[in-house]
């Protein structure tokens, strides 16, 4: 592609880079130059246009903008994506349901690295979507590129962006008591919020006593797909009385502690084929917290490990919740 200044009279058919207000209106930037556009420019005094030029070989933005995300989600129902139209050499891809974003980093770093003028800007991996969330935007930043730059991005691009869909549909939260303290409504209300973006139903409410034996009866027992655990008492090591129900009951727990705060005192693990969250005392508010981003990766069918966990430190530290008893700067 050429790019710069040109006289107007040879300026047909290339790409104003700049708009100009002309003699009868003002033409934008973008637009191929016509006989019409030249005559209304230069009556309005512009002899020189700024203009970009395709060589052969170039492929104009809004088409190559098209190509890549066409590379990228090939099937884009099966990924539960939605391809915008092109303009301006940008084309979105938008979720068509709840979940979490599954990406290839990656392969989009080589495809941002074949050339500066081809770019592909994404959310956080794992991102929690819903239906219309824009998820990444393709940008052609020059007028056009070259056709082997673009066919040397799109080579190795199939698949790299995808929605994961929520696999469950029901879900059990079980609360511990002290003494005849019932606990408040609150945690239930925020874990119903977070369940509803994912279109996950609660079955009716469970309180036991802060005892491992009735907890453990509780969990076997439990009606959903996913079980949730909240306890009156924050769980204070691997072999308290939470966890322990959860191995009383026929489980196993994969994880217990998180360097994310709040979040630091959560554990997770199986029952059968039921993932089973021990949740942090964070989760009554629904602000940010360590359990939604394990939650939201568990619902959507992510395997998690300690060493997943581990690796949630960078980028762990989340705003305070202005209601929590122990500040860190206490």
């Amino acid at each position: 592609m050429k790019f710069g200044p040109r006289r107007a009279d040879d300026a047909v058919g290339t790409i104003l880079a700049h708009s100009l207000a002309g003699n009868t209106g003002r033409v934008p930037k973008g637009t191929v130059l016509t006989t019409e556009n030249i005559a209304n420019l230069r009556a309005a005094g512009h002899d020189t246009l700024t203009v970009a030029a395709l060589d052969h070989g170039d492929i104009e933005e809004n088409t190559a903008a098209q190509r890549l995300a066409a590379a990228v989600a090939p099937d884009p129902d099966a990924q539960g994506l939605r391809i915008s139209a092109a303009g301006a050499g940008r084309v979105n891809l938008y979720a068509t349901g709840p979940g979490v974003v599954a990406l290839d980093a990656d392969r989009i770093a080589a495809i941002n690295s074949v050339d500066p003028m081809i770019t592909i800007a994404t959310v956080p991996p794992f991102h929690r979507v819903d239906e219309g969330t824009m998820i990444a935007t393709i940008k052609i930043i020059a007028y056009a590129v070259a056709e082997t730059a673009l066919d040397a991005a799109t080579a190795n691009a199939a698949h790299t962006i995808r929605v994961l869909p929520p696999r469950y549909t029901t879900a059990t939260l079980i609360e511990t008591q002290v003494g005849n303290a019932e606990p408040s409504g609150k945690g239930r209300a925020a874990l119903t919020g977070r369940l509803d973006r994912f279109g996950i139903a609660l079955s009716p409410r469970i309180i036991v006593p802060h005892r491992d034996a009735p907890l453990a009866q509780a969990v076997e027992q439990a009606e959903g797909e996913f079980i949730f655990i909240l306890t009156a008492s924050a769980t204070s090591d691997t072999h308290d009385v939470a966890p322990n129900a959860v191995r009383d009951a026929g489980g196993n727990v994969t994880a217990y502690g998180m360097p994310v705060d709040p979040g630091n005192l959560l554990f997770f693990g199986t029952l059968g084929n039921k993932p089973v969250i021990g949740l942090p005392g964070c989760a009554r508010s629904p602000a940010l917290n360590g359990a939604d981003w394990v939650m939201e990766r568990l619902i959507c069918g992510v395997d998690l490990t300690q060493a997943d966990i581990s690796h949630m430190g960078v980028g762990g530290l989340l705003k305070e919740i202005p209601t929590r008893p122990r500040p860190r700067e206490s």
